[in-house]
């Protein structure tokens, strides 16, 4: 199996709509997982600081990013976000193409990558089959309310980053509702792998 490449599940949803959880589940399955998110907190750790600092003088400190900074310095100022990301996407994509290439070589069928910002990047041309994780609005506002700091004005900002859950959801080819309970999250994921295993790549073998 080691010269066919993986089938690709994307997995993406909304603020505080369980995807972190439910890429676990995903892992608990024994599929590998590619995390964007903690790519790019190893990044503001590493390969990326000296990149931001000129781009953002004074967003580190001690080799790092100071998240808390840079999350001011471009919250809601689109042209300081195009330029962030411009520099972090790239870098995101080399690590996901490193994880891809070696997941071939160990012979792995099935990989997830878990990218928060999937549609909104045009991520999911790479997919085979996106599963979007969701929730109600009154669940998903609760669930966001419970981390630090959230303010309303946060999670309006937050929001309007990203495309609205209903159209993601009609984007999905899986549906995963995170509302239910842990067991229940946990069975929709069982139920994906059953029904991916009997589905063709979108682009082929290679």
């Amino acid at each position: 199996m080691s010269g066919t490449r993986p089938f690709i599940i994307c997995l993406t949803g909304s603020l505080a709509m369980g995807k972190s959880r439910s890429a676990r589940f995903f892992a608990e399955e024994g599929v590998p997982v590619h995390d964007s998110d903690a790519t790019v907190h190893a990044l503001y750790e590493g390969e990326a600081v000296a990149a931001i600092e000129q781009a953002f003088p004074g967003t580190t400190a001690l080799g790092k990013v100071d998240r808390a900074k840079l999350a001011a310095a471009v919250l809601g100022d689109d042209a300081a976000l195009v330029k962030l990301q411009a520099i972090v996407h790239p870098l995101v994509g080399a690590a996901r193409d490193t994880f891809l290439a070696d997941a071939r070589a160990q012979g792995a069928e099935v990989v997830v990558l878990d990218i928060p910002l999937l549609f909104e990047t045009g991520a999911d041309k790479c997919c085979d089959a996106v599963v979007v994780v969701s929730a109600p609005p009154d669940v998903q506002h609760r669930r966001a309310f419970e981390r630090p700091e959230m303010t309303e004005e946060k999670f309006a900002a937050l929001l309007a980053k990203q495309m609205p859950d209903a159209e993601k959801r009609r984007r999905a080819d899986f549906v995963l509702d995170s509302s239910r309970g842990l067991e229940h999250a946990r069975a929709q994921v069982r139920d994906i792998l059953r029904l991916v295993a009997k589905m063709r790549r979108r682009n082929g073998d290679s």
